[in-house]
C-alpha cells in the first residue's frame, strides 16, 4: 500500500521497493501506489510509468477520492495505462469524526457514529463512473449490506468491478465494542449483526470476490489510550484462517472450500498468478491442523503488533508451515523445535 513515508507516489520510489523486496521478502510482494500525489485527493500521479515500474494498481489506501472529477480522471487514465483501481469507500462528510458503526450501541455509549451511508454512497457513484468508463475498479473491505447491493446491480449490469471483505466484518459486530477495547475500533468500523450476515452471503455466492486482512499494526501505546482517541485498525494476518474457519466453516456458514478459494483467488483480481499445486512448479502452500485449538495471542504473536480484535479468543485451525514461491515462509515453533525424521 502507498501509504508510506515518503508516499509511494513516484516510480523512482517504487523501483526501490521492489529491489528491496527482491532481497528480503520471505513472500511475494506487489505494490499498488498512490492514485493522487501524495495522497491528496487533487492531482492525479504518473499512473502510466508508475505501471510501467511495476505497479499493480493503484489506490489512496485508507483515504477515499472524495472528487467524482479527480477520480473520472483516474479511471480514464487507468483504462489507458492498466492495472486496477482499488478504493476505499467514505464519505468524510458523513463519517466526520465517528469512532463506530452508527446505531443503538454507539447511541448507548455515547460514542459518534460512523454511518453506513458513508460508505454504501460513495460505493453507489463509484460503480456507476466504473461502469460509464468501462474501467476496472475494486473495492476494499466492504462492510454493509447497502454496499453489497450496489455492487450485484453493477455486476449484473456487466461492470468491471470486484470487492473483498476482511475476517473481522465477517465474525463480529459493533456488539464487541461495548467493552471499549481499542482493538475493535477499525475503519470501516464493525456494523450490525444484519451487515454481517449480508456479507456472509456475498461471500458466498461470489458477489464478493475474495477476503482481505486490511492488517494494520499499531504500537502497543497508540492504541492503549481511551476508545474515541485510538487509531483505527487490527492486524489481521496471523489470525485470518482460523477466525473463518471456527466462526464460519465449523459452524456450517460457510463451506471450507470456499474459504480457501475466497482467501487464494483474489491474486488473480490484480494480475498475480493464482496459488496452485503443481508438479516442479514454485510450492504455494499452507499446511493446516484444523482440529487443533488455541488463544490468540498466548504464545505472543510474529507480528510486531499486538493489536489484534480476536487476542484472547480460542480458535480451531491453526497454520503449522507457509511455503511462498518455493520457500519456507513461516514454521510454527512445535515443527521448528521437532526432531528431524531420517
Amino acid at each position: 500500500m502507498p501509504n508510506t513515508s515518503p508516499v509511494l507516489d513516484d516510480a523512482a520510489i517504487l523501483r526501490s521497493l521492489t529491489e528491496t523486496a527482491t532481497r528480503q521478502a520471505r513472500v511475494p510482494v506487489g505494490f499498488l501506489a498512490a492514485i493522487t500525489k501524495d495522497l491528496g485527493g487533487r492531482e492525479l500521479t504518473e499512473m502510466a510509468e508508475l505501471r510501467d515500474a511495476g505497479a499493480l494498481g493503484f489506490t489512496d489506501d485508507g483515504r477515499p477520492v472524495v472528487s467524482a472529477g479527480v477520480l473520472r480522471k483516474a479511471l480514464q487514465y487507468q483504462r489507458l495505462c492498466g492495472g486496477v483501481l482499488a478504493l476505499h469507500e467514505e464519505d468524510p462528510d458523513l463519517s466526520r469524526d465517528g469512532a463506530m458503526h452508527e446505531g443503538a450501541v454507539s447511541a448507548r455509549l455515547g460514542i459518534a457514529g460512523i454511518p453506513s451511508l458513508s460508505e454504501s454512497t460513495m460505493v453507489a457513484r463509484d460503480v456507476a463512473l466504473a461502469a460509464y468508463e468501462g474501467a476496472r475498479v475494486h473495492f476494499q473491505h466492504f462492510s454493509c449490506v447497502e454496499s453489497v447491493e450496489a455492487l450485484a446491480q453493477a455486476k449484473q449490469g456487466g461492470a468491471r468491478v470486484s470487492a473483498e471483505v476482511c475476517p473481522h466484518h465477517l465474525t463480529l459486530t459493533d456488539e464487541e465494542v461495548r467493552t471499549l477495547d481499542s482493538r475493535f475500533k477499525m475503519n470501516p468500523p464493525l456494523r450490525s449483526e444484519t451487515d454481517r450476515q449480508a456479507l456472509i452471503a456475498a461471500l458466498r455466492s461470489g458477489v464478493i470476490d475474495c477476503v482481505a486482512t486490511d492488517h494494520a499494526p499499531h504500537a502497543s501505546h497508540e492504541k492503549e489510550v481511551p476508545f474515541e482517541e485510538a487509531p483505527m485498525g487490527t492486524t489481521g494476518l496471523e489470525t485470518a484462517f482460523a477466525a473463518l474457519h471456527t466462526e464460519l466453516v465449523r459452524t456450517g456458514e460457510l463451506e471450507l472450500e470456499t474459504v480457501v478459494e475466497r482467501m487464494t483467488e483474489g491474486a488473480a483480481l490484480f494480475g498475480l498468478p493464482v496459488p496452485q499445486i503443481v508438479p516442479g512448479e514454485p510450492a504455494n502452500l499452507c499446511l493446516i491442523d484444523l482440529d487443533e485449538r488455541f488463544e490468540v495471542g498466548a504464545d505472543g504473536y510474529a507480528s510486531r503488533s499486538a493489536n489484534c480484535c480476536f487476542h484472547g479468543r480460542m480458535l480451531q485451525g491453526r497454520v503449522l508451515l507457509t511455503l511462498a514461491a518455493g520457500m519456507v515462509a513461516f514454521r510454527a515453533r512445535i515443527l521448528a523445535e521437532a526432531p528431524a525424521v531420517r
